[in-house]
Formats: C-alpha cells, sequence, structure tokens
C-alpha cells in the first residue's frame, strides 16, 4: 500500500505518533486525524463557546484538507465528538454552514473528555477526484 501524509502549518501539529492526514495513493482517500479547536499560532485551546471551538476545528481542518488540495466538497464522512451532547445543535449550525448542499455521512457521539479540555474535535475522511 502507497501513503503519503499531508501537513499544514496552518492546522496545529500534532500532539502524538500521528499525522494531521493520510493519502491512501491507491484508493485516493484521504484519512484526516481529529482537530480539536487549537489555534495554530499559538498552540492554545482557544476560549469561548462550543460555536466558537467548532468554527475553529473546521478552519483546522480546512487548513489540513487545503495542503493535499482539498476543500470540503471532498469530504465523504465526519465523526464528531461531544462532551456534552446538549452543545449539539450549537455545534450543528456551526458545521452545517462548512458543509451546504449535499452534506457528507457523520456519526456525532458523546465522550467522556477531549485533550486539552476541548469541547469538540471533529475528524473526516475525504475522497480525491482526479
Amino acid at each position: 500500500m502507497e501513503r503519503t501524509t499531508l501537513h499544514s502549518d496552518r492546522a496545529p501539529k500534532a500532539v502524538g505518533p500521528y499525522s494531521q492526514a493520510v493519502v491512501v495513493d491507491t484508493t485516493r482517500t484521504v484519512y484526516l486525524s481529529g482537530q480539536t479547536p487549537i489555534e495554530p499560532s499559538t498552540g492554545e485551546l482557544i476560549q469561548g463557546d462550543v460555536k466558537a471551538q467548532t468554527e475553529r476545528v473546521l478552519e483546522n481542518l480546512r487548513a489540513v484538507l487545503a495542503s493535499g488540495g482539498l476543500d470540503f466538497s471532498h469530504v465523504v464522512r465526519c465523526g464528531v465528538f461531544l462532551v456534552d451532547m446538549a452543545d449539539f445543535a450549537a455545534m450543528n449550525e456551526v458545521y452545517g454552514r462548512y458543509f451546504p448542499g449535499k452534506p457528507p455521512a457523520r456519526t456525532t457521539v458523546q465522550v467522556a473528555g477531549l485533550p486539552l479540555g476541548a469541547r469538540v474535535e471533529i475528524d473526516c475522511i475525504a475522497v480525491v477526484v482526479r
């Protein structure tokens, strides 16, 4: 299997042994690691409610997608992780602005906690159209 990793300086650096994204060349599929609401320029978790945090997460994903010449129209699946399911509607409001038209498949789950005390994390899978 051939694979390439993607990296964007406009998204937070990986805080562990993982890549921001991996392109599986033979399948033209890109697997993006989960992004949290870390401001790339400071490496700090942004302050604010789940709407502000969701916006930052999606901007981080946008940066990683762009590093591979992709955008949100290439995304076919997302996984959303929320610390509190009461944040679902607020997260969904922001999320929907990034996926107008034909949104990707999605799973949303509540988790006990996220790195640095984040309220939301999102990962996704994109397909490269050549």
